[in-house]
């Protein structure tokens, strides 16, 4: 994954998001607030950008608004929990967009059961509809890698869900 091709499409997200005057918060676990980080590269991010969480445990993630409950049923990693962290950042913060993230970098969570290497989960919430997305990333050479990627993903669902609407 090229870290400037990443960088060029926050860029070019928060730029949209300027012009259209659309608010944006992260609720992030697997990135650790790299997505919050890449938003805000950008000048003028500050008029568009509430705010963010690094929700990396479960009991953060709670205390942050999502549910036990959503936990304890479907586990922390799953597009139950991602949709829970988007929504709830963006009620946290009043924002039209929430993007929430979970998943695992390269190795198994032993705190989670429900861990699989390289998974992900992400859940955009937009405009009342919530957009999600799951996968799998090959390995990476760095926990930075597996971080890069999954942003990049998300990158590409949000850039899509802006321009079409």
């Amino acid at each position: 994954m090229e870290e400037a091709i990443v960088r060029d499409k926050y860029e070019r997200i928060t730029k949209l998001l300027i012009n259209n005057q659309i608010t944006i918060t992260t609720m992030e676990s697997m990135t650790a607030g790299l997505i919050a980080s890449l938003l805000t590269d950008t000048e003028g991010a500050s008029a568009i950008f509430k705010g963010g969480f690094v929700t990396y445990s479960n009991d953060a993630k709670i205390a942050q608004g999502v549910p036990a409950s959503v936990i304890d049923t479907y586990g922390v990693y799953s597009l139950e929990t991602a949709r829970a962290m988007a929504k709830a950042c963006c009620k946290s913060y009043r924002a039209d967009i929430g993007i929430g993230l979970t998943g695992t970098s390269g190795n198994v969570d032993i705190h989670n059961d429900d861990s699989v290497p390289g998974k992900v989960f992400a859940a955009i919430y937009y405009k009342g509809k919530m957009y999600e997305t799951s996968f799998v990333m090959d390995r990476q050479v760095s926990r930075y890698e597996y971080k890069l990627f999954a942003a990049d993903r998300v990158a590409d669902s949000v850039l899509k869900i802006i321009e079409l609407s």
